[in-house]
């Protein structure tokens, strides 16, 4: 609809014919990547972020529109739609100016106003309303009647009346709406008698702050401990400020009907205005909090799913623990299993000897290249003991996130992939891999157990699992994946895929071996020409004939690689494989109506390093060997850390013991920054100084500022 997308691009500032190219090639079916990598001409070059933001605008006004359907039939079923309302509701896309439109017609169960009409007293509702009867009680006794039994309880049934227009009247509305948005207070209060249960919300026992001003995790932390029971919370204005205001609106006689007005007005505002405009509030607050924490969450998962890779090497895993021993296993190039056992290095088993000959043999016999060590229970003591050993080769020593690797390893997916083995084969199988590929094992786990979100469990879910879904689609094909090796999992992800096409591709590799071209695809069943088009260009084949199927080229554009290759009278494998030739390409004789200068560029930019991982290279890490627990530290410390997890608030840090410190949004710089992002990400090693540490609840501070960063 041309209105919408007129609508959208004032909204975000962009063209409107960027608006309209999008929208079209969303409705055909393209993926979001799809359009962000290959389609730069019809969008001039919009982001996957620009694209999701015009996607989510569409969507939500085609849900509007939905929604004014709706009212305008209601309204008009009732032989109440007169031009000029309907005229309104037409004009409206602010859906809460829709809802209050809609409020004095939406049907109603049975309300106070409602059974005060049912025994006859609108009348004397609208005689009171237009404040000119002198003798006010004379003509409420003319209303006592049937199931009105006297005089003030017709009143007050004209006044319930009353009070309910008085809290659907839009401009009234408004004015409350307009007074909550410059001085609601948030308040918090801890349930008498929880206090003890309640301890860790204790920050929020007697707590007060004007709403505009709490922050996204404060407001979360409140609502969850609400929702517990711990604590009680509401949202309030200045009362008699609100109610002398809305007498100005209705209160026009100083008689005994302004009277009755203004007793109305107070009704009405405290019992239907004030906690519908709260809960209007409470509602809009947690949507926006949702979205900050949905918005922090995601940049989080990103940059954990395009964590540095170790790459196709041979990986030792080891699953660390004191009672029950370690469990090891040992890993391909490919992440395939090759070998499984138990080690007990530590008390109260203590075969440190026996443990230590049996990984020696371990790391000659598979040929290990690396070994990777769980950073949960045991780890620094697990670290220590492979660190001080003697091995036949140099081996780099990582330790690996463990968050998730529980729930994949009883997951249905684990199951199928390791049916013989237990879930402590399967939990370090993923410690190995993770290290190998973070993008391809951490797909397998739902993103919200990977332990980088805030208050995930409090969040609108089907929003998170939307917000979450898109970036880990972004994330694969940003990257790309071997056609050969990804598991169906993986290519669920992948553009144009999805579950039963990414399951008929394995099923395909598995009964006739390994692709050798990307053209192959379409023998696939159910591959169709559209999912190959949206598919092709992330799908890398390393060792086939036509080097363009190992790099982000799309097959559409093969034959502009192959006339420039025969324009310089090369093949395609010399232009890829020789700078000098490329050097002489002039792209500007390439561009066509169809092709303009951006599908050019990221042309010659893929054959400058076809097929190569956007991914940054790992680096080895270690921690301070003389910090093993929460005792060793000491104010002033300055110790080397990962960035484990980022909030709004700040950015949480292992440092090597069981404690994650955190570095507070003021301790970042010596500058004021309002997004940890700004300087910290997922996965960053840094070095960090400790300024307080508070003991009993376990809670350690740390800083950046002044500190010399590598």
């Amino acid at each position: 609809m041309q209105l919408f997308n007129k609508m959208i691009s004032t909204s975000l500032k962009l063209n409107l014919s960027q608006i309209d190219n999008t929208l079209k090639l969303l409705s055909e079916g393209a993926t979001i990547p799809f359009i962000s990598r290959y389609r730069k001409e019809a969008t001039s070059g919009l982001d996957e972020v620009q694209i999701e933001q015009i996607k989510n605008q569409y969507d939500k006004l085609c849900e509007i529109g939905k929604r004014k359907e709706t009212i305008l039939n209601t309204i008009n079923e009732q032989g109440k739609l007169t031009d000029e309302l309907k005229k309104r509701i037409d004009n409206s896309w602010d859906l809460t100016e829709l809802e209050d439109i809609y409020l004095p017609y939406k049907p109603k169960r049975k309300t106070r106003a409602e059974m005060a009409r049912q025994k006859g007293l609108e009348p004397l509702a609208m005689i009171i309303m237009m404040q000119r009867e002198n003798n006010l009680s004379a003509k409420a006794s003319s209303f006592v009647k049937g199931d009105v039994k006297d005089e003030e309880d017709a009143l007050k049934g004209a006044r319930d009346i009353i009070a309910e227009q008085v809290s659907e009247d839009e401009r009234t509305r408004n004015a409350v709406r307009n007074q909550f948005s410059r001085q609601a207070m948030i308040t918090a209060k801890v349930v008498k008698g929880k206090e003890e249960e309640a301890v860790k919300y204790r920050d929020y026992f007697d707590f007060s702050e004007p709403l505009k001003r709490c922050s996204s995790h404060r407001l979360l932390a409140i609502r969850r401990g609400e929702a517990e029971g711990l604590l009680k919370v509401s949202i309030s204005t200045d009362d008699e400020e609100a109610i002398e205001k809305i007498d100005r609106f209705f209160v026009r006689s100083n008689n005994e009907c302004g009277k009755q007005v203004s007793l109305a007005v107070e009704d009405g505002y405290k019992r239907l205005l004030k906690p519908s405009i709260e809960t209007e509030f409470a509602s809009i607050t947690k949507e926006k909090a949702d979205e900050e924490a949905i918005r922090v969450f995601a940049e989080n998962l990103r940059q954990l799913l395009l964590a540095s890779p170790l790459g196709q090497k041979r990986v030792l895993a080891i699953d660390p623990g004191f009672r029950t021993g370690c469990k090891v296993v040992c890993l391909d190039a490919q992440g395939n299993l090759i070998h499984n056992e138990n080690i007990y290095p530590h008390p109260p088993v203590d075969k440190t000897k026996e443990a230590a000959a049996k990984l020696r043999k371990m790391v000659e016999a598979y040929q290990i290249e690396a070994i990777a060590i769980g950073n949960g229970t045991a780890s620094r003591e697990t670290e220590y003991f492979v660190t001080n050993q003697q091995f036949d080769r140099a081996l780099q020593v990582f330790v690996v996130s463990e968050q998730g690797a529980s729930i994949y390893s009883a997951s249905k997916i684990a199951r199928d992939e390791f049916p013989e083995y237990d879930v402590t084969v399967r939990g370090a199988v993923s410690i190995g891999r993770r290290l190998m590929d973070p993008l391809a094992e951490l797909v397998k786990i739902d993103a919200k157990s990977i332990g980088v979100g805030q208050y995930q469990h409090d969040v609108d879910q089907p929003k998170l699992k939307k917000s979450l879904d898109q970036t880990v689609e972004n994330c694969v094909n940003q990257v790309g994946v071997n056609l050969n090796t990804a598991s169906s999992h993986l290519l669920t992800y992948i553009s144009g895929l999805g579950p039963q096409l990414a399951q008929n591709i394995v099923s395909y590799r598995a009964e006739h071996g390994a692709f050798n071209s990307r053209k192959e695809i379409l023998k696939v069943p159910r591959m169709g020409a559209k999912a190959f088009e949206q598919c092709a260009g992330f799908l890398r084949i390393p060792q086939a004939k036509n080097p363009l199927d190992n790099s982000a080229v799309h097959p559409e554009s093969y034959y502009i690689v192959e006339q420039m290759a025969k324009d310089l009278k090369c093949s395609v494998a010399d232009l890829i494989a020789n700078k000098e030739l490329r050097n002489k390409i002039d792209i500007n004789r390439y561009i066509t109506p169809t092709v303009g200068l951006p599908t050019l560029q990221d042309i010659i930019k893929e054959l400058d390093k076809p097929g190569l991982d956007p991914r940054k290279a790992i680096k080895q890490f270690e921690f301070d060997k003389n910090v093993r627990t929460i005792n060793d530290l000491k104010e002033g410390m300055v110790l080397p850390g990962i960035v484990g997890n980022i909030t709004n608030f700040g950015a949480f840090v292992d440092i090597g013991i069981k404690e994650n410190g955190l570095i507070h949004l003021s301790q970042m710089a010596n500058r004021y920054i309002s997004d940890p992002t700004e300087v910290v990400s997922i996965h960053q090693q840094l070095m960090v100084k400790v300024i307080s540490i508070d003991m009993e609840r376990k809670r350690i501070q740390l800083s950046l500022k002044d500190l010399e960063q590598n």
